[in-house]
């Protein structure tokens, strides 16, 4: 594999099966968005594949978002893992970040001898995935749909969520890879893809067939081809639907960019408390805060968000 492979466009495209009831939506992500998000917080290999998943997904799902706002893709537990969130916007943003215990890590980790754990594993017995739509517009109250982490992985979860919440027959598959690069920096890659039956209508008629000859199709999808900067996804779509028919929409381009700001960490901040701001100040009279997204460091000056003057 090329340095040049690495160029490849960070981008979420639509997807339609000619003459046939079945939309689709693909992602692919590399260096231009999900590779920064996993190298800069260090984390484990396999937490950093699922967390790159949850981004994935979050795209795959939030590109069908018809108004500004954004997508999240939450899961929380009480397992190793306590939170998970990827983020998309409708602007192409993408972001992610997960908050684990270490020590009860390395148990799982040495446990499962280093294979991926799956989801009841990683958030115990209690966990849910959560998909929350939030509008931009604030007199909108965001919608969250909820299903339990009961399957091995992230994609099942997720069309669990479909089947419960949307009613809607949908197959998904994810795939992250960490891959090596001549200059020894290794870059995080990875590809989403889904496929939804549309309701059967007057003009369609029965939906049936056509779905189960897709969902035939898409389980021939494997994870090396997903997410392989090298295999262009007009090439694979045409590789699973070529008898059918495939044509594919402008995509959207993708990139690694948080929202967090001093001007709108000083207005959050004013909504706390002065006690507990107080209580949080550090000896030179600032607050120190990380951002938990993108690891950035801002230091907020005490009467900046209490008044205070001493």
């Amino acid at each position: 594999m090329t340095d040049a492979a690495y160029a490849v466009t960070d981008f979420v495209t639509n997807f339609q099966i000619v003459d046939r009831p079945i939309r689709g939506r693909a992602v692919r992500m590399g260096e231009g968005s999900l590779s920064g998000i996993l190298q800069r917080h260090d984390y484990p290999k396999n937490l950093a594949r699922i967390l790159g998943e949850a981004v994935t997904l979050a795209t795959l799902v939030g590109a069908s978002l018809k108004f500004e706002g954004r997508l999240l893709v939450q899961a929380e537990g009480d397992g190793p893992v306590s939170m998970l969130v990827g983020e998309y916007r409708s602007d192409g943003g993408v972001r992610g970040y997960a908050k684990f215990d270490a020590e009860a890590w390395a148990q799982l980790d040495k446990m499962n001898k280093g294979d991926a754990p799956h989801m009841p594993q990683l958030f115990g017995p209690s966990g849910r995935l959560a998909l929350i739509i939030i509008q931009d517009n604030p007199a909108i109250q965001p919608y969250q749909g909820i299903v339990p982490l009961a399957k091995g992985t992230l994609s099942e979860c997720a069309e669990d969520y479909f089947e419960m919440s949307e009613q809607v027959p949908t197959r998904l598959k994810l795939s992250v890879a960490e891959l090596d690069r001549k200059d020894g920096h290794p870059v995080w890659v990875s590809g989403g893809m889904m496929v939804q039956r549309i309701a059967a209508d007057d003009a369609r008629g029965e939906t049936e067939e056509p779905w189960r000859e897709a969902e035939a199709l898409f389980a021939t999808l494997t994870d090396a081809e997903l997410a392989d900067p090298d295999l262009p996804m007009e090439e694979l779509l045409y590789r699973l639907f070529h008898e059918q028919g495939v044509t594919m929409e402008t995509p959207q381009a993708l990139d690694d960019r948080c929202t967090c700001n001093q001007e709108r960490l000083v207005e959050t901040l004013k909504q706390m408390p002065d006690e507990s701001l107080r209580e949080m100040t550090e000896e030179d009279g600032t607050l120190g805060i990380d951002c938990q997204f993108c690891n950035r460091h801002y230091d907020v000056a005490i009467e900046d968000v209490t008044g205070d003057t001493n």
